[in-house]
């Protein structure tokens, strides 16, 4: 016997949206997406000084590889990639070794906006986590490593 629709919701478990992990994450990273605007300006977006910083410790590497290790999807990591060679960056250049791929490096002017702006981005991770002590810091950096 098929149970009405009031059956089916009356069995189901509760679920308040404001409870929920996703929530959370999602305030939490508006938060610090709020708080990196203020200390960098309009000079960058998160994920683009992502791709620039990462890219500053791996280059040279494909796009795909940056994308990787920045935890973009392949249509994300392009457009950031593309803007960051827009505004002059972000060099790209043949693979020696494979003709068909693309690297990536950084040019004079990204190693420079990454020189001026690292110390505001350290202080926007600091804000963001200013509300909790340095072993909640800690184990909140570590759990947020076991779920992702």
């Amino acid at each position: 016997m098929q149970k009405s629709r009031e059956d089916r919701q009356a069995a189901a478990p509760e679920y308040h949206v404001d409870r929920q992990v996703g929530f959370f994450l999602r305030q939490a990273n508006q938060r610090h997406v709020a708080i990196f605007a203020n200390a960098i300006g309009d000079k960058l977006t998160t994920t683009q000084w992502s791709a620039l910083s990462k890219l500053k410790e791996i280059q040279p590497c494909s796009q795909n590889q940056l994308g990787r290790e920045t935890a973009m999807d392949v249509a994300t990591i392009k457009g950031v990639v593309d803007r960051l060679v827009k505004r002059g960056f972000v060099a790209t250049a043949p693979d020696r070794n494979d003709g068909r791929r693309v690297v990536l490096s950084l040019t004079e002017d990204g190693l420079a906006v990454i020189a001026v702006n690292v110390g505001a981005a350290v202080s926007a991770t600091e804000e963001t986590l200013a509300p909790l002590t340095s072993g909640e810091r800690m184990m909140f950096l570590e759990l947020l490593q076991k779920i992702c």
